[in-house]
């Protein structure tokens, strides 16, 4: 779907077959209905538009998440010695749940091969990078990977989107939500994930699946060390909270906000939203409809790209108000 454009004829045959089929994002009136060449004219000019803003520093998010994951590290002997302090656990909360919520940026680049593509010499930053900022959360690259992949074929599906258990009317119930769907026994995303692994049964998943088995146990069998040593407040201030708050900003601003209220179709299963706390907190996800149309456009190039495709989105009849 993010491919280059290689010929007119596959071009109208991902237009007739995305999802929503040759329906247009709103339906017209009976006697002002599009043709198929307009209606491939528009999609060749959103497609030219996006292909523009592809790539640009991509090492950046190898850098940046190799340093706060060794920063993250260096909070156990650190800890364990003594040196933090009241206020040096009360900063080392805050950047660790930065670390937590803000590290699956680059996780998500990496899902997409967006970092480093596969094939490219430098593709195994790319893998690291995946690794390594999915650590503070206990989740292995390797499910996420798979399971957002999943998301994306099925975005909004009530069975088998593996995000679709965020669901919510509104936005307070949505944040109960994070918390709820990650209890024992409880049908959410922890669920979905594990039984999505099982139902694939491939290589691949079981290879994931082992992965996020073995980080889990090593993280808890480090916390309970480390809390039966005398350090539970530690233990609880600097990687248990930090993984249940990045968690629930995860789930909020990745999951509930850009796809509520979760319909179906190209131009519908994501959306254009103002959120309240700003750009920035809300992880850049106010553009979030461009990422679904266009993977390949990395995370900090997706406002450009909307103001560049926002009148061809608009004559789509993609809701642009918000911005």
């Amino acid at each position: 779907m993010d491919g280059p454009l290689k010929e007119d004829d596959a071009l109208l045959r991902e237009v007739l077959d995305a999802p929503g089929g040759d329906a247009l994002a709103i339906p017209l009136l009976a006697d002002d209905e599009l043709d198929r060449e307009a209606r491939r004219s528009l999609r060749k000019e959103e497609r030219d538009i996006a292909m523009k803003f592809h790539g640009g520093r991509m090492w950046v998010y190898a850098a940046l998440t190799v340093g706060c994951f060794l920063v993250w590290v260096s909070l156990f002997p650190l800890a364990i010695m003594g040196l933090l302090g009241p206020v040096g656990l009360a900063l080392g909360c805050v950047f660790a749940t930065f670390c937590a919520a803000y590290g699956f940026i680059p996780s998500h680049e990496a899902m997409h091969s967006n970092i480093y593509p596969r094939g490219h010499k430098h593709y195994w930053a790319n893998e690291l990078t995946g690794h390594l900022s999915t650590v503070p959360i206990a989740l292995g690259f390797g499910v996420a990977r798979l399971t957002h992949m999943e998301h994306h074929k099925y975005t909004n599906h009530a069975e088998l989107d593996p995000d679709y258990t965020d669901g919510a009317p509104n936005w307070w119930q949505a944040i109960l939500k994070t918390w709820w769907n990650r209890q024992p026994g409880v049908e959410g995303s922890v669920m979905r994930y594990k039984r999505m692994m099982v139902d694939m049964d491939t290589p691949a998943s079981r290879r994931a699946a082992m992965q996020t088995t073995l980080l889990q146990l090593v993280m808890l069998g480090t916390f309970f060390g480390m809390a039966w040593s005398g350090y539970a407040i530690e233990v609880a201030l600097l990687w248990w909270l930090p993984r249940q708050l990045g968690l629930s900003w995860i789930r909020y601003w990745l999951s509930w906000a850009p796809h509520h209220p979760q319909e179906q179709g190209r131009y519908q299963n994501t959306r254009i939203f103002k959120a309240r706390l700003g750009y920035w907190a809300s992880m850049a996800m106010e553009y979030h409809l461009i990422h679904h149309l266009y993977p390949g456009i990395p995370n900090h190039r997706q406002r450009e790209a909307f103001h560049a495709l926002k009148d061809v989105l608009r004559r789509q009849g993609v809701d642009v108000s918000a911005h």
